[in-house]
C-alpha cells in the first residue's frame, strides 16, 4: 500500500512527479507502477473514447453517500475473480498509488497500478500511469435519479501504445475493459442487495484520430514486461525473495 498522501481540502491529490508505492503484498507483482508518471488522456496514443457503465439499485434504500462510503471502504472485493488490487489498508483516498495484477488471456498477469487523484463522500477518481493499457482517467459516482441511487464508472480514456490500439481495433482489449466493470458493479449491486442487476453501457467515441507522436509509449508496455517477468516473480513466490 503508499504511504500517507498529502491532500488538499478539496479533495484533490496534491501534484506528484514519479509515483511511488509503499509496501505491497509480497504475493503481489509490484511492476510498472514505482517511478513512472502519471498519463492523461493527451499522453495516450490511440482513440479517445468516453465510456459509461450504470447499474440502478432498484429496491434498496441507500443514500449516493452511503453507496460510495461503502464501496471505498471495499473497494478491491468487488472485482471479478482473479484481479487483485493491492491498495491501502485505509480505503481510497486522495493520493493513495495502487499496485493493480490483472488477469489477462493465456493464465497470465499484467501488473500495472493507478493513482487516487480525486475522492469525496459522492466519487472518486483513478488516474493510470505509463504502461498501462488505457491512458486516461475514470471516475467512480452515485446520484439520485426517481428515488432510486444509481451507480456510475466513467472513463475518459485512450490506448496508450500502438500495441494496445491494436487490441482495441480487434476487438478484445475494450471486450475485456467492458466485462471487467460490468463485473464490478454487478458484484457491488448484488453486495447491497440487489439480487439481479442490470448493467447498462454507453460509449462514444470523442476523437478518432491517433497520436502518432505517443507511439513511443510502447517503451513502457506493462503488459509486455508482465510477460517478460513472470518467470522471475514465479521463482520468487516459491523460493522466496
Amino acid at each position: 500500500m503508499s504511504e500517507q498522501p498529502e491532500t488538499t481540502p478539496s479533495g484533490w491529490a496534491r501534484p506528484v512527479g514519479r509515483l511511488q508505492t509503499g509496501e505491497v503484498s509480497r504475493e503481489a507483482m509490484n511492476l510498472n507502477v514505482s517511478g513512472r508518471n502519471l498519463t492523461g488522456p493527451l499522453q495516450g496514443f490511440g482513440q479517445l473514447w468516453q465510456k459509461t457503465y450504470r447499474v440502478r439499485l432498484s429496491g434498496v434504500e441507500m443514500t449516493p453517500q452511503e453507496l460510495i462510503k461503502t464501496w471505498k471502504a471495499n473497494f478491491p472485493d468487488f472485482w471479478p475473480a482473479g484481479n487483485r488490487f493491492y491498495g491501502s489498508l485505509r480505503g481510497i483516498e486522495p493520493g493513495d498509488v495502487a499496485v493493480l495484477n490483472l488477469s489477462v488471456p493465456g493464465g497470465m498477469k499484467l501488473s500495472t497500478g493507478i493513482m487516487v487523484i480525486y475522492a469525496d463522500d459522492e466519487s472518486f477518481s483513478f488516474m493510470t500511469p505509463q504502461g498501462h493499457m488505457f491512458a486516461g482517467m475514470i471516475t467512480f459516482n452515485a446520484y439520485e435519479d426517481d428515488d432510486t441511487t444509481v451507480v456510475q464508472i466513467q472513463a475518459l480514456i485512450r490506448a496508450s501504445d500502438p500495441i494496445y490500439e491494436m487490441g482495441c481495433r480487434m476487438g478484445f482489449a475494450f471486450k475485456m475493459e467492458d466485462e471487467f466493470w460490468h463485473g464490478t458493479l454487478s458484484n457491488l449491486a448484488r453486495y447491497v442487495g440487489v439480487s439481479a442487476p442490470q448493467v447498462s453501457q454507453q460509449v462514444t467515441c470523442v476523437d478518432n484520430k491517433v497520436q502518432w507522436k505517443e507511439a513511443r509509449n510502447v517503451w513502457h508496455n506493462s503488459a509486455i514486461r508482465s510477460t517478460l517477468y513472470m518467470p522471475v516473480h514465479l521463482t520468487k513466490r516459491v523460493f522466496g525473495r
